[in-house]
């Protein structure tokens, strides 16, 4: 098992797709580290929550929880890159797309701009379009952007 340290966490996002998308979400970590308490307490050797998560960042193959944390926030829903191919809906038309790019902003969102396959147009109006094949917009951790179209739609939602 490796040990990752901060100097390589930024370096993740260009590790192998199958590595990157086998860590856990933040929830399903602390999760594990709650079940991870209650099977040593019941074993009569309890521990403290954040040696439970420092132990989950072990099994993880990271040095510490703080590692393990800033690695999967810097991937975005889905671990997300550069290169990646993805689906979704964009303004309410359906998309296929190559990502360009994508920043990490905070644990689980990310920006994204994708190149889409076949241009989109984003009006509605009958008598007027507006096609676009590249596109920006700030998605979470299910996928979708927090901005929304006047009918409470998200801007974008990706197929994860």
């Amino acid at each position: 098992m490796t040990t990752h340290d901060k100097s390589d966490t930024a370096g993740l996002a260009g590790q192998a797709p199958g590595r990157a998308r086998d860590l856990p979400t933040p929830a399903e970590a602390k999760a594990e580290a709650r079940r991870l308490r209650a099977a040593r307490a019941q074993d009569g050797q309890p521990i403290g929550h954040g040696q439970a998560l420092e132990a989950v960042a072990h099994g993880h193959g990271f040095r510490d929880w703080n590692t393990m944390a800033a690695a999967i926030g810097a991937l975005g829903p889905a671990g997300l890159r550069a290169g990646d191919r993805v689906t979704g809906r964009y303004l309410s038309q359906p998309f296929r797309a190559t990502v360009l790019s994508a920043e990490a902003l905070r644990p689980g969102w990310v920006r994204l701009e994708l190149d889409l396959d076949e241009a989109v147009d984003v009006v509605t109006f009958e008598s007027f379009s507006n096609w676009r094949k590249r596109v920006r917009a700030e998605v979470g951790p299910e996928g979708q952007s927090r901005a929304r179209r006047s009918d409470g739609t998200p801007h974008m939602v990706l197929e994860l």
